[in-house]
């Protein structure tokens, strides 16, 4: 790993002026993408401005129909906070399968969104529950905001601050996790909200997808009756864990098992 300079800004006005005028900077949340990347030299930043000291982003709270997590909130805290499962308990659920204890207790919601990992598992909740990515900059509603592998509508130096969920009448997430990395091989994430069901998928194919055909079926019946022989189409992944075709069924089982552990 090279040389940089590390920066610990304790206001967000000091962070993004840490960012701006450090040549190549990166942000740093809970370190477990960027730090590997580092190492092995796929990211080389000159500067790197670390998050943890800037105060009021690791907050929790509900407002009407919407639950807000602090952009530095960990996986450990959304999955035990009473506050979340009281609200979203299938969120809650979610973040405990994220990784080891290890992980879960260094990891931020933040970092995962940011980052958008085509297999992380916080993608697939804030689509299907329909959230709102607030920055330093603005808010960015979640359909424009997931753009790919690795892509999203944040600017260079945009930094998150907090996260907000629309509370469903029902939800929960399904996933085949990886026996490894326990990232998702495949996730569904579906929610049955005022506006209607949402379902989405991550792990299958390049980036998060609403998965419309299962939206359908769900809409007509909420029972895991409905998703029975549906199949995830699209262009989805094969890797030596699993063909596409295996992801296209797969979708479905973990569609019937989030529904069940929703109704």
């Amino acid at each position: 790993m090279r040389e940089f300079v590390y920066e610990r800004p304790t206001t967000l006005d000091a962070a993004v002026a840490a960012f701006a005028g450090g040549g190549e900077a990166a942000l740093i949340a809970g370190g477990h993408t960027l730090l590997p990347a580092m190492k092995s030299r796929l990211r080389q930043p000159d500067t790197l401005v670390d998050l943890a000291g800037v105060p009021g982003l690791s907050e929790i709270t509900r407002n009407g129909d919407m639950l807000w997590i602090g952009a530095m909130t960990t996986h450990a805290t959304v999955a035990a906070d009473p506050t979340v499962t009281a609200a979203i308990l299938g969120l809650a659920a979610l973040a405990l399968l994220i990784g080891d204890p290890q992980v879960r207790n260094r990891g931020t919601i933040g970092g995962v969104l940011a980052n958008n990992d085509p297999s992380a598992d916080y993608p697939a909740a804030l689509l299907a529950l329909g959230g709102t990515v607030e920055t330093n900059l603005g808010s960015h509603d979640v359909d424009g905001y997931f753009q790919g592998m690795f892509a999203t509508a944040l600017s260079d130096g945009e930094i998150i601050t907090r996260v907000g969920f629309k509370i469903p009448k029902a939800s929960a997430y399904a996933k085949f996790r990886h026996p490894a990395s326990r990232y998702a091989v495949v996730g569904v994430y579906v929610a049955q909200t005022a506006d209607g069901v949402r379902v989405a998928v991550t792990g299958a194919g390049p980036g998060v997808v609403r998965w419309p055909e299962a939206e359908e079926a769900l809409t007509a019946s909420f029972t895991p009756e409905a998703a029975k022989g549906l199949v995830l189409g699209g262009d989805l992944n094969t890797d030596i864990h699993a063909s596409a075709e295996y992801r296209g069924h797969l979708a479905g089982t973990m569609l019937a098992r989030a529904v069940a552990a929703a109704a």
